[in-house]
């Protein structure tokens, strides 16, 4: 997958702010941002977003993608990685909390 089209915006990505990304094979992607991490030692912010998934559209299996705070693809796939992990596991507890407080 390549970078976004265009100069990245100068402002930090928001939550459900929408991301086209174009494919290698020249298909755009629209991504949506579902969430935003800070690393408190680096200081540095990342934006994790989905396409697909359980948006009512059929079978097609969500994809994540990880980006700086302002929409730059992430070029290190182990940090994308960790990253993409840290905030599946806050959102399984989140969840999970939900449930607790609904029952």
């Amino acid at each position: 997958m390549s970078d976004r089209n265009g100069p990245a915006p100068s402002k930090p990505l928001e939550l459900k702010e929408l991301l086209t990304i174009e494919t290698d094979d020249g298909r755009s992607l629209e991504f949506e941002v579902v969430g935003t991490i800070a690393d408190e030692e680096s200081g540095e912010s990342y934006a994790v977003l989905v396409h697909g998934g359980d948006d009512g559209e059929g079978d097609e299996e969500a994809e994540f993608i990880v980006t700086d705070s302002v929409g730059n693809l992430l070029e290190d796939d182990e940090l994308a990685q960790e990253i993409l992990d840290e905030f599946l596991l806050f959102a399984e507890e989140s969840d999970e909390g939900e449930e607790s407080v609904h029952e």
